[in-house]
Protein backbone atom coordinates (compact mmCIF):
# COMPACT_ATOMS: atom_id res chain seq x y z
CA UNK A 1 0.00 0.00 0.00
CA UNK A 2 1.25 3.50 -0.86
CA UNK A 3 1.95 6.02 1.91
CA UNK A 4 -0.69 8.69 2.54
CA UNK A 5 -0.37 12.03 4.36
CA UNK A 6 -1.24 12.70 7.99
CA UNK A 7 -1.80 16.21 9.36
CA UNK A 8 0.61 17.03 12.19
CA UNK A 9 -0.04 20.12 14.35
CA UNK A 10 1.60 21.18 17.64
CA UNK A 11 -1.78 21.02 19.41
CA UNK A 12 -2.71 17.74 17.68
CA UNK A 13 0.48 15.74 16.98
CA UNK A 14 0.46 12.41 15.17
CA UNK A 15 0.32 9.60 17.77
CA UNK A 16 3.56 7.69 18.19
CA UNK A 17 4.50 5.39 15.31
CA UNK A 18 1.49 6.29 13.17
CA UNK A 19 1.56 5.75 9.41
CA UNK A 20 -1.19 6.44 6.89
CA UNK A 21 -1.72 4.43 3.70
CA UNK A 22 -3.97 4.41 0.67
CA UNK A 23 -6.07 1.33 0.01
CA UNK A 24 -8.55 0.57 -2.73
CA UNK A 25 -12.29 0.45 -2.11
CA UNK A 26 -14.57 -2.10 -3.71
CA UNK A 27 -14.72 -0.20 -7.03
CA UNK A 28 -11.12 0.99 -7.06
CA UNK A 29 -11.70 4.26 -5.20
CA UNK A 30 -8.61 5.49 -3.31
CA UNK A 31 -9.34 5.52 0.41
CA UNK A 32 -7.18 6.48 3.39
CA UNK A 33 -6.42 4.53 6.54
CA UNK A 34 -3.79 4.80 9.25
CA UNK A 35 -2.20 2.23 11.55
CA UNK A 36 -0.78 2.97 15.00
CA UNK A 37 1.23 0.49 17.12
CA UNK A 38 0.61 0.00 20.86
CA UNK A 39 2.77 1.87 23.36
CA UNK A 40 2.09 -0.66 26.15
CA UNK A 41 2.10 -4.48 26.26
CA UNK A 42 0.01 -5.73 23.32
CA UNK A 43 -3.63 -6.66 23.97
CA UNK A 44 -5.15 -6.82 20.49
CA UNK A 45 -6.46 -4.34 17.94
CA UNK A 46 -9.10 -1.64 17.70
CA UNK A 47 -10.71 -0.74 14.37
CA UNK A 48 -11.90 2.85 14.79
CA UNK A 49 -14.60 4.18 12.43
CA UNK A 50 -15.45 7.91 12.66
CA UNK A 51 -18.79 9.62 12.10
CA UNK A 52 -20.05 11.77 9.25
CA UNK A 53 -17.64 14.57 8.22
CA UNK A 54 -14.91 13.36 10.59
CA UNK A 55 -11.35 12.83 9.29
CA UNK A 56 -9.20 10.32 11.13
CA UNK A 57 -7.00 13.14 12.54
CA UNK A 58 -9.88 14.18 14.78
CA UNK A 59 -9.29 11.00 16.79
CA UNK A 60 -5.57 11.46 17.54
CA UNK A 61 -6.26 11.90 21.28
CA UNK A 62 -8.45 8.78 21.37
CA UNK A 63 -5.86 6.83 19.38
CA UNK A 64 -3.16 7.74 21.89
CA UNK A 65 -5.37 6.54 24.74
CA UNK A 66 -5.96 3.25 22.94
CA UNK A 67 -2.23 2.82 22.26
CA UNK A 68 -1.53 3.35 25.96
CA UNK A 69 -4.00 0.54 26.69
CA UNK A 70 -1.92 -1.82 24.54
CA UNK A 71 -3.90 -1.74 21.30
CA UNK A 72 -2.86 -1.59 17.70
CA UNK A 73 -5.25 0.97 16.20
CA UNK A 74 -6.57 1.02 12.64
CA UNK A 75 -8.58 4.15 11.79
CA UNK A 76 -9.96 5.15 8.41
CA UNK A 77 -11.64 7.88 6.42
CA UNK A 78 -14.98 6.70 5.07
CA UNK A 79 -15.53 7.25 1.37
CA UNK A 80 -16.74 10.82 0.89
CA UNK A 81 -14.78 12.43 3.72
CA UNK A 82 -11.32 13.06 5.09
CA UNK A 83 -8.77 12.52 2.34
CA UNK A 84 -10.58 9.51 0.89
CA UNK A 85 -12.18 9.76 -2.54
CA UNK A 86 -15.28 11.94 -2.54
CA UNK A 87 -18.52 10.92 -4.19
CA UNK A 88 -18.92 14.16 -6.15
CA UNK A 89 -16.69 16.70 -7.90
CA UNK A 90 -17.72 19.21 -5.22
CA UNK A 91 -15.68 17.91 -2.27
CA UNK A 92 -17.74 19.91 0.21
CA UNK A 93 -20.96 17.96 -0.30
CA UNK A 94 -21.69 15.25 2.25
CA UNK A 95 -23.06 12.65 -0.15
CA UNK A 96 -23.68 8.89 -0.35
CA UNK A 97 -25.10 6.29 -2.72
CA UNK A 98 -26.60 3.79 -0.32
CA UNK A 99 -25.05 1.72 2.45
CA UNK A 100 -23.68 -1.16 0.36
CA UNK A 101 -20.57 0.68 -0.96
CA UNK A 102 -19.62 1.60 2.61
CA UNK A 103 -19.82 -2.02 3.76
CA UNK A 104 -17.84 -3.17 0.73
CA UNK A 105 -15.14 -0.60 1.55
CA UNK A 106 -15.15 -1.75 5.19
CA UNK A 107 -14.58 -5.36 4.14
CA UNK A 108 -11.71 -4.25 1.90
CA UNK A 109 -10.21 -2.33 4.81
CA UNK A 110 -10.34 -5.34 7.13
CA UNK A 111 -9.08 -7.74 4.46
CA UNK A 112 -6.19 -5.46 3.55
CA UNK A 113 -4.94 -4.90 7.10
CA UNK A 114 -5.91 -8.24 8.66
CA UNK A 115 -2.38 -9.65 8.74
CA UNK A 116 -1.18 -6.62 10.75
CA UNK A 117 -4.00 -6.59 13.30
CA UNK A 118 -3.36 -8.85 16.31
CA UNK A 119 -6.42 -10.54 17.80
CA UNK A 120 -8.74 -9.99 19.53
CA UNK A 121 -10.34 -7.27 17.43
CA UNK A 122 -12.51 -4.56 18.99
CA UNK A 123 -14.78 -2.45 16.79
CA UNK A 124 -15.04 1.15 18.00
CA UNK A 125 -17.29 3.50 16.04
CA UNK A 126 -19.08 6.82 16.32
CA UNK A 127 -22.37 8.09 14.85
CA UNK A 128 -22.54 7.20 11.13
CA UNK A 129 -19.58 4.88 11.64
CA UNK A 130 -21.50 3.22 14.46
CA UNK A 131 -24.54 2.59 12.30
CA UNK A 132 -22.42 1.13 9.51
CA UNK A 133 -20.35 -1.01 11.88
CA UNK A 134 -23.47 -2.41 13.53
CA UNK A 135 -24.96 -3.19 10.11
CA UNK A 136 -21.74 -4.97 9.10
CA UNK A 137 -22.04 -7.18 12.19
CA UNK A 138 -25.72 -7.84 11.50
CA UNK A 139 -24.87 -8.70 7.88
CA UNK A 140 -22.43 -11.37 9.04
CA UNK A 141 -19.00 -9.84 9.79
CA UNK A 142 -17.55 -12.24 12.40
CA UNK A 143 -13.93 -11.19 12.92
CA UNK A 144 -14.59 -8.95 15.92
CA UNK A 145 -14.66 -10.06 19.56
CA UNK A 146 -16.52 -6.99 20.87
CA UNK A 147 -18.06 -3.74 19.64
CA UNK A 148 -18.28 -0.35 21.37
CA UNK A 149 -20.52 2.28 19.78
CA UNK A 150 -20.57 5.99 20.59
CA UNK A 151 -23.89 7.70 19.77
CA UNK A 152 -24.52 5.36 16.81
CA UNK A 153 -26.63 6.65 13.94
CA UNK A 154 -29.63 4.36 14.35
CA UNK A 155 -32.12 7.22 14.19
CA UNK A 156 -31.68 10.74 12.79
CA UNK A 157 -32.93 14.04 14.21
CA UNK A 158 -35.22 15.49 11.50
CA UNK A 159 -36.07 18.90 12.99
CA UNK A 160 -39.61 17.81 13.81
CA UNK A 161 -40.54 16.52 10.36
CA UNK A 162 -42.23 13.07 10.24
CA UNK A 163 -39.74 10.39 9.19
CA UNK A 164 -42.06 8.78 6.57
CA UNK A 165 -42.44 12.17 4.88
CA UNK A 166 -38.69 12.83 4.84
CA UNK A 167 -38.00 9.29 3.63
CA UNK A 168 -40.45 9.70 0.75
CA UNK A 169 -39.13 13.13 -0.16
CA UNK A 170 -35.49 12.02 -0.16
CA UNK A 171 -36.41 9.01 -2.32
CA UNK A 172 -38.29 11.26 -4.75
CA UNK A 173 -35.45 13.78 -4.99
CA UNK A 174 -33.04 10.94 -5.73
CA UNK A 175 -35.41 9.51 -8.34
CA UNK A 176 -35.62 12.79 -10.27
CA UNK A 177 -31.85 13.23 -10.35
CA UNK A 178 -31.44 15.62 -7.41
CA UNK A 179 -29.50 13.21 -5.18
CA UNK A 180 -26.40 15.39 -5.34
CA UNK A 181 -28.19 18.61 -4.35
CA UNK A 182 -27.93 20.02 -0.85
CA UNK A 183 -30.96 19.41 1.37
CA UNK A 184 -30.64 22.92 2.84
CA UNK A 185 -29.65 26.11 1.00
CA UNK A 186 -26.43 27.89 1.93
CA UNK A 187 -27.84 30.36 4.52
CA UNK A 188 -29.48 27.55 6.48
CA UNK A 189 -26.31 25.44 6.29
CA UNK A 190 -24.26 28.33 7.70
CA UNK A 191 -26.82 28.83 10.47
CA UNK A 192 -26.59 25.13 11.28
CA UNK A 193 -22.83 25.48 11.79
CA UNK A 194 -23.30 28.44 14.10
CA UNK A 195 -26.22 27.01 16.07
CA UNK A 196 -25.52 23.27 16.10
CA UNK A 197 -21.73 23.18 16.02
CA UNK A 198 -21.39 24.00 19.73
CA UNK A 199 -23.95 21.25 20.49
CA UNK A 200 -21.50 18.52 19.50
CA UNK A 201 -19.49 18.72 22.75
CA UNK A 202 -19.29 20.79 25.92
CA UNK A 203 -15.48 20.77 25.67
CA UNK A 204 -14.50 24.00 23.93
CA UNK A 205 -10.77 23.15 23.88
CA UNK A 206 -11.31 19.87 22.05
CA UNK A 207 -13.70 21.59 19.65
CA UNK A 208 -11.13 24.35 18.97
CA UNK A 209 -8.43 21.77 18.33
CA UNK A 210 -10.58 20.14 15.65
CA UNK A 211 -11.36 23.52 14.09
CA UNK A 212 -7.61 24.19 13.92
CA UNK A 213 -7.12 20.93 12.02
CA UNK A 214 -9.76 21.90 9.46
CA UNK A 215 -8.24 25.37 9.09
CA UNK A 216 -4.79 23.88 8.52
CA UNK A 217 -6.00 21.37 5.91
CA UNK A 218 -9.16 22.56 4.10
CA UNK A 219 -9.35 19.29 2.10
CA UNK A 220 -10.53 17.58 5.30
CA UNK A 221 -13.70 19.68 5.41
CA UNK A 222 -17.19 18.42 4.61
CA UNK A 223 -20.28 20.64 4.44
CA UNK A 224 -24.01 19.87 4.68
CA UNK A 225 -25.81 16.74 3.52
CA UNK A 226 -27.27 16.03 0.10
CA UNK A 227 -30.56 14.29 -0.62
CA UNK A 228 -28.51 11.21 -1.50
CA UNK A 229 -26.86 11.20 1.93
CA UNK A 230 -30.19 11.69 3.69
CA UNK A 231 -31.72 8.84 1.71
CA UNK A 232 -28.76 6.62 2.63
CA UNK A 233 -29.03 7.51 6.34
CA UNK A 234 -32.74 6.67 6.51
CA UNK A 235 -32.23 3.45 4.53
CA UNK A 236 -29.42 2.43 6.90
CA UNK A 237 -31.49 3.00 10.03
CA UNK A 238 -34.48 1.17 8.55
CA UNK A 239 -32.28 -1.76 7.48
CA UNK A 240 -30.95 -2.18 11.02
CA UNK A 241 -34.45 -1.86 12.50
CA UNK A 242 -35.88 -4.58 10.24
CA UNK A 243 -32.90 -6.90 9.74
CA UNK A 244 -33.14 -10.12 11.79
CA UNK A 245 -29.33 -10.37 11.83
CA UNK A 246 -29.20 -8.23 14.97
CA UNK A 247 -30.32 -11.23 17.01
CA UNK A 248 -27.43 -13.29 15.60
CA UNK A 249 -24.62 -10.98 16.73
CA UNK A 250 -22.78 -13.23 19.20
CA UNK A 251 -20.33 -10.72 20.72
CA UNK A 252 -20.73 -7.99 23.37
CA UNK A 253 -22.15 -4.81 21.80
CA UNK A 254 -22.05 -1.71 24.00
CA UNK A 255 -23.88 1.49 23.07
CA UNK A 256 -22.56 4.55 24.91
CA UNK A 257 -25.36 7.05 24.33
CA UNK A 258 -25.37 10.82 24.71
CA UNK A 259 -28.47 11.74 26.72
CA UNK A 260 -28.55 15.25 25.23
CA UNK A 261 -27.94 14.29 21.60
CA UNK A 262 -29.02 16.88 19.02
CA UNK A 263 -28.11 14.78 15.99
CA UNK A 264 -29.07 11.13 16.55
CA UNK A 265 -32.13 9.83 18.39
CA UNK A 266 -31.68 7.55 21.40
CA UNK A 267 -34.89 5.39 21.37
CA UNK A 268 -33.73 3.48 18.27
CA UNK A 269 -30.36 2.95 19.95
CA UNK A 270 -32.03 1.40 22.98
CA UNK A 271 -34.27 -0.77 20.79
CA UNK A 272 -31.45 -2.06 18.57
CA UNK A 273 -29.08 -2.83 21.44
CA UNK A 274 -31.87 -4.66 23.28
CA UNK A 275 -32.11 -7.05 20.32
CA UNK A 276 -28.44 -8.03 20.48
CA UNK A 277 -28.01 -11.06 22.79
CA UNK A 278 -25.05 -9.42 24.56
CA UNK A 279 -26.11 -5.81 24.05
CA UNK A 280 -25.71 -3.16 26.75
CA UNK A 281 -26.92 0.43 26.76
CA UNK A 282 -24.83 2.95 28.72
CA UNK A 283 -26.30 6.48 28.91
CA UNK A 284 -24.01 9.44 29.58
CA UNK A 285 -25.93 12.05 31.54
CA UNK A 286 -25.91 15.50 29.98
CA UNK A 287 -23.54 14.53 27.15
CA UNK A 288 -23.76 16.02 23.70
CA UNK A 289 -23.38 13.89 20.57
CA UNK A 290 -19.59 13.49 20.52
CA UNK A 291 -19.09 11.46 23.68
CA UNK A 292 -15.44 10.71 22.94
CA UNK A 293 -14.79 14.45 22.52
CA UNK A 294 -16.72 15.52 25.61
CA UNK A 295 -15.41 16.96 28.89
CA UNK A 296 -13.31 14.57 30.94
CA UNK A 297 -16.02 13.56 33.43
CA UNK A 298 -18.33 12.40 30.62
CA UNK A 299 -15.50 10.80 28.66
CA UNK A 300 -14.73 8.79 31.80
CA UNK A 301 -18.13 7.07 31.49
CA UNK A 302 -17.23 6.06 27.94
CA UNK A 303 -13.80 4.74 28.90
CA UNK A 304 -15.20 2.80 31.84
CA UNK A 305 -17.64 1.05 29.50
CA UNK A 306 -14.88 0.40 26.96
CA UNK A 307 -12.46 -1.00 29.54
CA UNK A 308 -15.14 -3.25 31.02
CA UNK A 309 -16.06 -4.92 27.75
CA UNK A 310 -12.43 -5.23 26.64
CA UNK A 311 -11.58 -6.88 29.93
CA UNK A 312 -14.23 -9.51 29.22
CA UNK A 313 -12.75 -10.54 25.87
CA UNK A 314 -9.08 -10.48 26.85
Amino acid sequence: MDPAPLLDLPQAPIPKGGRAEWFLGADGARLRAALFPPTAPARGSVVLSPGRTEPLEKYFEVIGELQARGFTVLVHDWRGQGLSARWLADRQKSHARGWRPFLSDFRRLLDGFEARLPKPWIALAHSMGGGLTLLALAEGERRFSACVLSSPMLGVQLDGFPEPLVRSLSWFMTLIGRAGAYVYPEPIRRAEVIEKGPLLTHDTARRARYMAQLAAEPDLKVDGVTWGWLSFALALTLRIEKLPGMERIDIPVICVAAEDDHFCTTPPQRAAIARAPQGRYVPVEGAYHEVMMEVDARRAVFWAAFDEVVGEVG
